[in-house]
């Protein structure tokens, strides 16, 4: 085999991180990090670990959810209320690139692993800290979920039903789009930068300030034009007939996106509709007469931008995405296994292995130093 078709270690192989964080924020961000080849030790609680542990449904003695996001990494369960939890930690803090931590702000400082801390036996540390409103000012104390990141941003309230409520999320935006993500890109950044400067660097990522950037439209039209958006549907939210979703005659759902002039004109064409008389009224009685199957026999082949809404197993099963090889990775363990989760992380940069397990609690203990 030569060199070129040698598969790859991962780009952040020989890299080795400390995960003392929980449930998904912080382990969906080591969990990018492990699939790109870095060494990812999870400092979990010896009654029981990681909370994700304990989900339904069950996978390997554990849960589906850990499993899915701790694929490839590995576990030390030790109490770090301790007095010996720091010397046993030691060669693992002297030995890591990266820390990451979701506690409360404070904790890890009362625990013994703060920066200040941990930068002192390792200067080369990049330490994450992934928190709901950041590690000061007058919110940081206060305990947070997805919801109240999302309230309190202001993007919760751009999306309603017909009734004026805000529309419930369908997923943890906050936690991943405001979290993970920055904290993987911000990681990244440091450790460039520490090629440069041979330093580490503290990081901290505050879910709710990170969902600003979802608002530009709403940020720009406030900030210009004084031009504030009323809670409710907007133009992204419902409020125009050519962004919004439409019921079939079978009770499915036509998402229709034709916000540009000329995709608007083939969708009404394709509807039979004049473009000056497509109210969302009109245009919803004309979608109600068909089944979602027929409507989308009826747009294939034109350039309409209308989407079926799928149910999550018919978005996982459809053959397009089968063919795309999104789910060909699996997790396995005790003799099962099922696909893994697809990251966004391009196939050159990640690890060669297409299988690979969770860790059982505790089974990478070997790695503390001895009790003093």
């Amino acid at each position: 085999m030569d060199a070129a078709s040698q598969p790859l270690e991962g780009a952040l192989a020989g890299l080795r991180v400390l995960d003392f964080s929980t449930l998904l924020p912080g382990p969906l961000a080591t969990l990018l990090l492990a699939e790109c080849g870095a060494e990812v030790i999870k400092i979990e609680r010896p009654d029981g670990g990681d909370g994700m542990r304990n989900r339904a449904p069950a996978f390997g003695g554990d849960s589906a959810a850990f499993a899915l996001l701790n694929r490839g990494k590995r576990s030390v369960a030790i109490d770090l209320k301790l007095p010996s939890a720091r010397a046993q930690l030691l060669p693992l803090l002297e030995s890591a690139d990266v820390l990451i931590e979701q506690f409360r702000p404070g904790v890890m400082e009362r625990l013994g692993f703060g920066y200040d801390s941990v930068r002192a036996v390792n200067p080369r540390l990049v330490y994450c800290s992934i928190t709901g409103y950041g590690q000061a000012g007058a919110r940081a104390e206060r305990a947070g979920h997805d919801l109240n990141y999302l309230a309190e941003a202001g993007l919760l309230s751009l999306a309603a039903g017909a009734d004026g409520a805000p529309a419930m999320p369908a997923g943890p935006v906050a936690d991943l789009a405001g979290g993970s993500y920055p904290a993987v890109l911000n990681i990244l950044l440091a450790l460039e930068r520490r090629v440069r400067t041979g330093t580490g660097c503290r990081l901290d990522i505050a879910m709710a300030d990170n969902l600003f950037p979802f608002m530009y439209a709403a940020l720009a039209r406030g900030f210009a034009a004084d031009d504030w958006p009323a809670p409710g549907p907007g133009a992204w939210s419902g409020a125009s007939p050519r962004y919004r979703c439409y019921r079939t005659l079978d009770g499915r759902y036509a998402a229709v996106a034709a916000v540009e002039e000329q995709f608007w004109r083939n969708f009404c064409a394709a509807i039979g509709v004049l473009p000056a008389a497509a109210s969302a009224g009109a245009v919803a009685a004309v979608i109600a007469t068909r089944t979602a199957a027929e409507w989308e026999r009826a747009f294939a082949g034109q350039d309409v931008l209308v989407s079926i809404v799928r149910t999550v197993e018919e978005a996982v099963r459809d053959p397009i995405v089968q063919a795309e090889g999104l789910f060909r990775r699996t997790v396995s363990a005790a003799g099962r296994s099922m696909p893994a989760l697809p990251l966004p992380v391009a196939a050159a940069l990640r690890t060669p292995a297409g299988d690979a397990t969770y860790p059982p609690l505790g089974e990478a203990n070997a790695l503390l130093g001895p009790a003093p």
